[in-house]
């Protein structure tokens, strides 16, 4: 028994650390990670950058998103935070104004109404309109007219004095020497060539028609230098004979209204006269060519300062702001832009009535 327990107190003392002994155990490092928790370390790793690059990815894809919209107008800008914490509310840019479509599928009678809407409503704008041509009779006219190619109504107005001065009547045109025609015509261009017509067109009344001008189409196309719309300028405003003129201005207008999508002036007239009483034809046409001349221009209309504005599937073409636009507006002879448009009071008469304007022929 003895020796049993001299056995058990050496057990107890080898197991008993010396301070020495714990001291180096403390000292001495832990053992190294296991390999495979270092290798869940290292996907996480992995897994944690591919996130962070993600987020960048869409970031960018959020900054390009916001920059396109606040390009195009079409999107709000999203509310951004400033330094302060405080929303930052960004305004969208005001979206561009586009020219109103016409109704898809617009029916016959709809386009009859709204064609017609516009003509009553130019009547009131352009309560004189008229040819703005200078003339005492038919033959002043159909001259005039034929002169009236390729240059302003206005230049002719300055040239045909001198000319009928000298040619008053058919008979005298046709026998004028054409040298002198043209240094008179020199100014509306052409000269040449517009010498050539209204000698031959003298000549032709002198000859077939007894020095009068003709009162209906048929024999006034044959005429030298006349057309269908030569034709019913005279037509119209000489013999009170109703017909459509169908010039640059006329056919730029009734495309942009989308009365009809015809280019030929012959298959215009035949469209634009379907929508309209006979009765009607020679007004509308000034009316549409006095509107052209002064409002609805090829380059620039002033969308802003038309009339007919709500009624025309062209509006935002032109210039649509309204101060800008009444800088566009062109006064030419015989006219301004109507009643609506604040007329000078130098074309109204005592009682603040619109009265025939100044210098009309």
């Amino acid at each position: 028994m003895a020796e049993n327990s001299a056995k058990k107190t050496a057990r107890r003392t080898a197991k008993k650390a010396t301070p020495a002994e714990s001291a180096a155990r403390k000292a001495t490092p832990t053992r190294a990670v296991p390999e495979k928790a270092a290798a869940k370390k290292t996907a996480a790793k992995k897994a944690a950058s591919r996130t962070s690059g993600a987020k960048k990815a869409v970031s960018k894809t959020a900054i390009a998103k916001k920059a396109v919209a606040k390009k195009s107008g079409s999107v709000k800008a999203a509310p951004e935070k400033s330094g302060s914490g405080e929303a930052v509310v960004e305004k969208a840019a005001p979206a561009r104004r586009v020219a109103a479509e016409p109704p898809r599928n617009e029916s016959h009678t709809a386009l009859v109404r709204r064609a017609r809407r516009i003509n009553r409503e130019l009547a009131e704008v352009y309560p004189y309109a008229h040819p703005e041509l200078d003339f005492e009779n038919p033959f002043e006219l159909i001259v005039a007219t034929v002169l009236s190619a390729q240059t302003t109504d206005l230049r002719v107005n300055q040239t045909t004095p001198a000319l009928f001065a000298r040619y008053p009547t058919p008979e005298d045109l046709a026998e004028a020497n054409p040298e002198e025609v043209e240094e008179i015509l020199r100014p509306t261009g052409f000269f040449r060539a517009k010498t050539k017509s209204v000698i031959g067109l003298s000549r032709a009344l002198r000859d077939d028609f007894g020095g009068e001008v003709p009162g209906r189409l048929e024999d006034l196309v044959k005429l030298p230098g006349v057309g269908r719309k030569t034709a019913f300028v005279v037509l119209g405003n000489a013999f009170g004979r109703p017909g459509i003129t169908v010039d640059t201005h006329f056919q730029r207008l009734v495309r942009r209204w989308r009365w009809t999508a015809e280019t030929e002036p012959d298959k215009i007239e035949k469209a634009v006269g379907a929508l309209f009483p006979k009765s009607e034809w020679t007004m509308l046409s000034h009316h549409v060519i006095f509107h052209g001349r002064r409002i609805c221009h090829a380059r620039k209309p002033a969308c802003g300062a038309c009339p007919i504005a709500p009624l025309c599937p062209a509006y935002g073409e032109g210039e649509t702001d309204p101060e800008k636009a009444k800088k566009l507006l062109k006064y030419e002879k015989g006219g301004f832009p109507g009643q609506r448009l604040n007329p000078p009071q130098a074309y109204l008469d005592a009682g603040g009535i619109p009265a025939r304007p100044l210098g009309a022929g």
